[in-house]
């Protein structure tokens, strides 16, 4: 395995088939700038447009300017901020 991604089917009002969640990707540092990660990307695309599903989001760490550039070279836009809270579970 050299890369994978990981996607959430997501529901949301006022959106008939709702949108897609790429919860994770990643691509082993020997195979990075081979097109890997995009091509993951390009199968979700497809498997979106497939599905009927117009919205892909997904969220990543605000120091990572690299994955930032290559989402954004990839087409998609920076138009939010994720939030997170940790909850004890005790």
């Amino acid at each position: 395995v050299v890369g994978f991604i990981s996607i959430v089917h997501g529901l949301a009002v006022g959106s008939t088939n709702g949108y897609l969640h790429i919860t994770g990707l990643a691509v082993h540092k020997d195979f990075q700038r081979h097109r890997v990660g995009t091509e993951l990307l390009r199968c979700t695309e497809n498997y979106a447009k497939d599905s009927g599903i117009s919205s892909i989001i997904l969220c990543t760490g605000m120091k990572r300017t690299d994955a930032h550039a290559f989402y954004e070279h990839n087409g998609y836009d920076k138009d939010s901020y994720c939030f997170d809270k940790i909850i004890k579970l005790d």
